[in-house]
This record gives C-alpha cells, structure tokens and sequence, in this order.
C-alpha cells in the first residue's frame, strides 16, 4: 500500500480495514519509513482501549489462556486484539507462529485479530514491531488489546509499562520458584494466575504466592494482588480472571491512575524508539563501508576491546560537547 499517501493508509487502519493493518504491520517489521509516518497519524494519547499484558514463563499455558480470555470477552460483546511475540527463529528472524496456531478457534471472527510476531531478540519480552503493532490494534478501535510476550521468565518486564494491567501467569509444578519470586516479575503483577491447577501441588504453590505477595508494600489504597486457579483448558476460572481484570480497571481509573499510565507509556515508547532509531541511524551509516568488519577482526585479533570499539564508532556520531537546546 506504499503507492498510497500515510495520511490515507491511516484512515483506512481507523477504519478497521484489516489488510490496510496487516500490511502496515508488515511494513513496520521490514522497519520501512512510511510504516513511522503511518504511525504519527495513528497517535492518541489517551484512548478506549483496554490493553493487557499477559506474562510468565514458558510452558505456562498462557497461549491457551489468551485463547480462552478472547471467547470471554466476545460472548461480552468486546472486540479484541492479540499481539503475541514469539521467540524469533534463529535462521530467518521471523516469529515461530505457534501461538497463532492455538488462537485458530477464532480465525474466522471478525471481531477478532490476531497477530503473531517476532522477539528478535529483544530482552523484556517485547520487540519495537510489537510495540507500534499496539499502536496499530489501539486505532482499529478494539476494545481489548492482548500482548502475550515470550515467556523468558524475570527478565520480561517492559509489558507492565505499556499495558493497564498485567497478567502473571504460573503453574503449581513451578514449585520453588515460586519462592524466589519477591522481586522482579512478581512486582508487575496485576492479576496472578496460578494456570493448570489440577496438577499436583495446587495449595503449596498458592501458599507460597500468598507469601511473596506479602512481601510486597502496599501504600493505602492500593491494589491488593489476587491471585486465581484456573484450568485453561476447560475455562474453569477464565470468568473470575476477567471480573478482577474489571475490578482492577475500575480501580485504576480512579483519579489520575489513566493519566499516570498515559505518562508511564510515553516515557517507555519514546525510550523504545529512541534506541532503535540511533541504532538504525548508525548502521545506516557504516553500511557498506567496512568499518563493522574492521572493527570486528580487531576485536578477534586482540588489538582492541568491544567497548572501545563502540565508543570510537559513537563519536563519529555524537559530540561529547555538544548540548539539547533548552
């Protein structure tokens, strides 16, 4: 849809034009320039998406409980997106596409769009294509936008800073992980979800949860972690899951909560962006003229470290002396 204007190609992703999106996402994969100038007609600060992180490590059942979240909230009447990052394949780069092949019971619902992509690597769970793929869902107009992250375990937290709420979802044969989970992925929890309960091991692991929560401060007034077995295979507990989802919200749209997310998501996004357009920038820039290889034999060879190398390459870009105009 290139041979269109970007003020053209966003009116018909507003529009809930599906192929109009699915191609813009692919563009925004392929990190083309009209995908950015698409983007910048799709901004609103503050719209009436809810947006959902749904977290946990791998093997978790998360795919099949995004299945399940999805049913629910149609037989409510809510459209909904997913947005779920797969693992990137180590010879294409592209996603493995699994959690799509499990969301195949909605393929046919136009109320319903689902798109897989690739981590690329990314730590945290999210890639930049995901990000702008949430952008992209959010001006179809959803109602609900899942992002369900790769599930590399505590190091996946950047969903919490884009999302309203996130889902933590766990297992009772998790066992004593479950303990060392004071800090760090536990402290992005919304909502815990303690997945395929009928293993062995159920009131162990919901015991220890109730100690790590514990461990967390709570300032008053604030929002006190429940945490809900549920057999995602079955849907027992999926109905529970979205009425704390509802409480959450209801809770978090109190006073400023919209607002302080608005700001919370913007300084992750901008941060996001940021990253990745000086580092399109700079190799841009060394493309071609084999200063990457230079570098590299130079470090195999011993004459200089990594991060003299990338320092020296940075100074071709940035001057030290330099200052932001106030």
């Amino acid at each position: 849809m290139s041979e269109i204007s970007a003020t053209e190609w966003a009116k018909k992703v507003k529009a809930n034009d599906r192929m109009a999106a699915a191609k813009l996402i692919s563009a925004i994969e392929r990190k083309e320039q009209i995908a950015r100038d698409v983007l910048k007609h799709l901004f609103v600060p503050l719209g009436k998406t809810m947006v959902l992180g749904v977290t946990g490590a791998a093997g978790a059942g998360k795919s099949c409980l995004v299945s399940c979240l999805v049913g629910s909230y149609r037989k409510r009447g809510k459209t909904v997106g997913v947005i779920a990052v797969d693992p990137s394949s180590p010879f294409t780069g592209g996603a493995f596409l699994g959690d799509r092949l499990r969301m195949q019971a909605h393929g046919r619902d136009r109320g319903v769009y689902i798109r897989s992509m690739a981590s690329r690597g990314y730590l945290g769970g999210l890639a930049r294509g995901a990000v702008d793929a949430m952008r992209v869902m959010e001006a179809m107009g959803h109602d609900v936008v899942i992002v369900e992250t790769v599930g590399t375990g505590q190091d996946e937290v950047d969903v919490a800073q884009l999302v309203q709420a996130c889902l933590l979802v766990l297992t009772p044969t998790m066992g004593d992980d479950i303990q060392a989970m004071k800090a760090g992925i536990m402290e992005i929890a919304q909502v815990v979800i303690l997945n395929k309960a009928d293993l062995p091991g159920k009131q162990k692991a919901l015991l220890d949860l109730e100690v790590a929560l514990k461990m967390r401060r709570v300032e008053k007034g604030g929002w006190h972690i429940p945490v809900i077995p549920a057999i995602a295979t079955t849907g027992e507990g999926i109905d529970e899951i979205i009425d704390q989802i509802e409480k959450h919200q209801a809770w978090f749209r109190k006073g400023d909560g919209l607002r302080q997310y608005a700001f919370q998501k913007a300084e992750k996004e901008s941060s996001v962006i940021l990253k990745d357009e000086i580092e399109r920038v700079i190799f841009d820039h060394i493309r071609g003229t084999g200063l990457r290889r230079k570098y590299l034999d130079r470090i195999v060879a011993g004459e200089i470290d990594p991060y003299t190398a990338v320092e020296e390459v940075m100074s071709r870009f940035v001057n030290p002396s330099s200052k932001l105009c106030p």
